[in-house]
């Protein structure tokens, strides 16, 4: 949780600022049932800040739409409640590592209500971007997260392989996204330059909804009707390709997570990827090696009880008592002398009014 400081869900989603980008909707339908020929639209937000536009039109389009992201899920139960129970054992040991501080720094991203957990590859989003909008979103450098952990390879990748969703060698990257009750996730399409598809998760500790389409609204938080909503069961493993992961967001809201709940997000990223290194000239140059900081010196006397309250003895005063008639026929002559210098300037300051005023007389 690179931790955030806010302690509710919806200050934060408060904070969050719209950013408008120029991006060409892809899945509007230019027909609607009215004779103007255009459809009205409705802004979703992606990765947190962005936003994808998506048809506001008649029951009978929602329902084409619906029919389109239904048509590009699949969707089965592979995961038996004692395996579903093992697994979330190795999730809650995630949880306890990240809280000890035991993971690299863009391992763990903290959010109220939602932990996410990136291994293998980690990528920026949402206002972690300098630049938002789709498209802005960068691989780490390699080795700046936590390798897959061994636990995810033989519980979870090789289960999905043995029953044909994906093929052996596609998974580079795993997500594990912590729901606490009242947690979300805004509308989003996970990013097409960065994953390939298609995108896989799978299930645990409670049930939920994967809901498509929706508005969020956040004075105070609403999300509006969803075009689709997926029930996803503990144990059911997912699989989105197509429109559903190309063409429409997909969210989690807040009133579908009634209790703890965690899901592991299984992608391939790209091979042409960018990287936050990709346009960087040091990119290639190694690391510049920072000396160690120095550490204040420490005196290791005992300070006196009173010795706060003592008034300080400087250098000069210490000198003078090493020799007391010697500074004390200095600072006399010393008196003196500027007794004799003041004295003068003020004789030297009164004849000059003096001619001044002469000269005015005259």
């Amino acid at each position: 949780m690179a931790a955030s400081g806010y302690s509710d869900l919806r200050e934060k989603l408060k904070s969050m600022t719209p950013h408008r980008d120029d991006f060409k909707n892809k899945y509007v339908d230019g027909t609607s049932n009215g004779s103007s020929g255009k459809s009205r639209k409705r802004k979703f937000r992606e990765s947190d800040d962005d936003e994808y536009e998506h048809s506001d039109d008649s029951a009978e389009h929602r329902e084409q739409e619906a029919s389109r992201v239904r048509s590009s899920i699949l969707q089965k139960n592979i995961f038996s409640p004692e395996e579903c129970a093992l697994i979330e054992e190795k999730i809650d040991d995630v949880v306890a590592k990240g809280e000890a501080g035991l993971y690299r720094e863009h391992t763990v991203d903290r959010a109220p209500l939602r932990n996410k957990y990136f291994f293998g590859e980690g990528y920026t989003y949402g206002s972690q971007l300098e630049k938002r909008g789709p498209g802005q979103e960068r691989l780490y450098r390699k080795g700046e997260v936590n390798e897959i952990p061994n636990w995810v390879h033989e519980l979870v990748i090789k289960r999905l392989v043995s029953s044909g969703v994906v093929p052996e060698g596609f998974v580079n990257s795993a997500v594990i996204n912590d729901y606490q009750p009242g947690g979300c996730i805004v509308s989003h399409v996970d990013p097409l330059h960065i994953f390939a598809r298609p995108i896989v998760s799978v299930s645990f500790f409670s049930d939920s909804a994967l809901c498509f389409g929706c508005r969020f609204q956040f004075k105070p938080i609403r999300v509006s009707e969803p075009v689709f909503v997926l029930p996803v069961r503990r144990g059911s493993v997912t699989v989105l390709s197509g429109y559903a992961a190309d063409d429409i967001t997909h969210c989690i809201r807040p009133q579908d997570i009634k209790e703890r709940r965690a899901v592991i997000i299984l992608r391939k990223t790209r091979p042409d990827a960018p990287r936050l290194d990709s346009d960087s000239l040091l990119s290639s140059s190694p690391p510049v090696k920072r000396p160690p900081p120095l550490k204040a010196k420490r005196s290791h006397r005992k300070a006196e009880p009173d010795a706060a309250h003592r008034p300080r003895v400087l250098e000069m005063d210490k000198e003078e008592n090493r020799h007391p008639s010697h500074s004390h026929h200095r600072r006399h002559s010393i008196s003196s002398e500027n007794y004799k210098r003041r004295g003068q300037d003020s004789d030297k300051h009164r004849e000059s009014y003096g001619r001044k005023v002469k000269m005015r007389r005259h």
